[in-house]
């Protein structure tokens, strides 16, 4: 992951907070008859991932080939990934690339609850830990960093912003696009 690689080369300077932006706010219902036509639709959509796959450092992606999905929304994903930061930030970070794995390149639906606990288990997390995502609070938080996104002129995934600055950057940029970013405002 292209973040995840600057975070290394930049070190202490550089320390990036995952924030929630919901591509999927509110779960799709699926009307009778449209299950399929919705998933061959999602499969179409998939097939733009193939372009920023084919970047230099970029991470893996795989049209989407599973009967199962396409993910009802993206609330689930994110109340998992807030429940294992309550365990740890190692955790959080752990359970991130997972899921982001699970989507991508296993074309699992992480809106799933079964796949999430599924997800949580094979990294090891603690069982008890699972059930924060049904605490209330993590809801909200997640929903009022959504807003606050929406609010600043997130657009889609990625964005990114550096502390203090009002600039974003969106959608999946090449690497160095990146680095010539963060090491520009380190050194203003």
């Amino acid at each position: 992951m292209r973040l995840g690689r600057l975070a290394e080369e930049f070190g202490d300077a550089l320390e990036i907070d995952w924030r929630a932006y919901l591509l999927r706010p509110q779960p799709r219902p699926r009307p009778r008859g449209e299950g399929d036509d919705e998933l061959l639709r999602f499969v179409r959509y998939t097939r733009s991932w193939l372009r920023p796959a084919a970047e230099p450092d970029a991470g893996r992606f795989r049209v989407w080939e599973s009967g199962e999905g396409p993910p009802s929304h993206s609330v689930p994903a994110q109340l998992a990934a807030r429940a294992a930061r309550r365990v740890s930030p190692e955790a959080f970070r752990a359970l991130h690339a997972r899921l982001l794995r699970a989507y991508f390149e296993e074309n699992r639906d992480i809106s799933a609850r079964a796949t999430l606990e599924a997800l949580w288990g094979e990294l090891g997390l603690p069982p008890a830990g699972f059930a924060a995502v049904d605490d209330p609070a993590l809801l909200r938080e997640t929903l009022a960093e959504h807003s606050a996104a929406l609010e600043e002129g997130v657009t889609g995934v990625p964005a990114a912003k550096l502390a203090g600055q009002d600039a974003l950057l969106l959608g999946a940029l090449p690497l160095e696009t990146y680095r010539r970013w963060i090491a520009r405002n380190l050194d203003a």
